[in-house]
């Protein structure tokens, strides 16, 4: 629980990036994204945690203390 999971990616033509997520498109990246994203990949770093912090879809670090709210104990 809490990582990311169900992106894929692919290296089309031209240097174009296309990650889906569940085999929906989330994100294209063009450029230099691209090949920063490229360069991470081939450095070994996890791939579902970069695909999903390029896509937004990953927590900002404020889940942990909204869970921790009163209000929201118990839950």
């Amino acid at each position: 629980m809490g990582t990311p999971g169900g992106f894929a990616y692919d290296a089309g033509e031209h240097g174009i990036v296309t990650i889906t997520h569940h085999g929906r498109p989330a994100g294209t990246l063009r450029g230099t994204a691209a090949a920063r994203f490229l360069a991470a990949v081939a450095r070994g770093d996890d791939q579902q945690l970069l695909m999903a912090r390029v896509t937004g879809n990953y927590k900002h670090g404020n889940e942990r203390r909204a869970r921790e709210h009163p209000r929201n104990r118990g839950r």
